[in-house]
């Protein structure tokens, strides 16, 4: 009996034995392959992100069709403003600002939005061939870009082109940049005479959250000129937070809408760019830019429009107020035009002191310097 019960100890110590040594050996292979899956990842991160993104966007685009406007409605919010919810341009294999047509056509009305809007968004630059007829100006219309943008990029000193010639052409108007050692955000939007907050908003431009640079990055500068060029002149229209010296713009649908702060004009409205930015350093008050009902207050997403104000005005417009220092409304308020709803801030991802303003009608963004007036 006693031997019995010796050989059944003995086996029970063999297995307790065993089971350790492998779980040691599985735990050991297990670290290894996971260091090995981290340094693959760190070492590939830039080459990844963006399948990383497109995988997600896809699921969550999925998720939000199941979830909200094919299926009872659009969703309150996320189908109607970018940053929040909705396509983002740079995963759409085809771009359509306006998918049931155009809502509003200031031209119409005799108002120019000074807007380009790209059929489809371009991330890259591309080689153009000039074919017989072409010329700067009508390569420049046909890719909605400045012939100044071709000329710098393709180092023309007039406007002379041939049948055959290969130019670059950029997504935008503008210039590129391959950073180097040493430059930021700041000294490179210096450079160039450009907008920080417009190389982080283009979104095809790879700038992280804390907008640092990597060496040997291709960054697309909007609007932004050679550093010998002198930068073109922009009009620069007078703000005023309670509304202009003569009656509010009636847009259709009957809304009326003021400048909700003052400031100047940073970046304008483009198919990247939903809207328009307004920057004052003394951070003021920021106004209704016409009555509604506050759909949304704060910052409820953590998202890049940070601290935010949406007002739903009753009659298909919407409007959007981001990166806001504070936030003196709440969800479900009424307020009216020229109240104050919010101060001005550098919340999300924001380069400096500014609001960024958009209005959409119907769910459609318009450009906000044909409305506002």
């Amino acid at each position: 009996m006693n031997s019995l019960t010796d050989d059944i100890r003995a086996i029970f110590l063999a297995l307790i034995w065993y089971s350790r040594k492998k779980i040691r050996y599985f735990a050991t292979e297990f670290e290894g392959f996971k260091n090995w899956v981290v340094e693959a990842l760190m070492l590939k991160r830039g080459a990844l992100q963006k399948h990383f993104w497109h995988g997600s966007m896809v699921g969550l685009a999925s998720v939000g069709i199941l979830t909200s406007g094919v299926f009872g409605g659009q969703s309150l919010i996320s189908s109607t403003y970018p940053g929040i919810g909705g396509p983002d341009p740079r995963f759409t294999d085809a771009f359509e600002p306006f998918p049931n047509g155009v809502l509003f056509d200031p031209q119409s009305n005799g108002i120019d939005p000074h807007t380009t809007i790209s059929q489809k968004p371009r991330s890259e630059i591309i080689d153009y061939e000039v074919e017989e007829g072409d010329t700067l100006s009508s390569i420049a219309k046909k890719f909605g870009i400045s012939t100044e943008t071709i000329r710098w990029a393709n180092d023309l000193k007039g406007d002379a082109i041939k049948p055959g010639d290969i130019l670059k052409i950029l997504p935008v108007s503008g210039v590129s940049h391959t950073v180097k050692s040493g430059d930021t955000l700041e000294s490179v939007a210096k450079k160039y005479s450009a907008n920080e907050q417009a190389i982080v908003d283009f979104p095809f431009n790879d700038v992280p959250d804390d907008f640092t640079l990597k060496v040997g990055e291709l960054l697309i500068i909007p609007d932004g000129s050679p550093p010998q060029v002198k930068p073109p002149a922009r009009p620069k229209p007078q703000y005023l937070a309670q509304g202009p010296s003569s009656p509010a713009f009636s847009a259709p649908g009957g809304a009326q809408f003021i400048w909700p702060v003052g400031g100047s004009l940073t970046q304008y409205y483009a198919w990247y760019h939903s809207g328009i930015d307004i920057a004052n350093r003394s951070a003021p008050g920021i106004a209704a830019a016409d009555g509604g009902t506050v759909v949304m207050a704060g910052w409820p997403d953590g998202g890049g429009f940070g601290n935010r104000v949406v007002l739903d005005h009753g009659n298909g417009y919407r409007s959007l107020y981001a990166h806001l220092s504070n936030v003196y409304v709440s969800v479900g308020e009424t307020v009216s035009r020229g109240q104050l709803i919010g101060q001005m801030g550098s919340t999300g991802r924001s380069t400096g002191t500014h609001l960024h303003l958009e209005i959409h009608y119907k769910g459609v963004p318009l450009n906000p310097l044909a409305i506002l007036k």
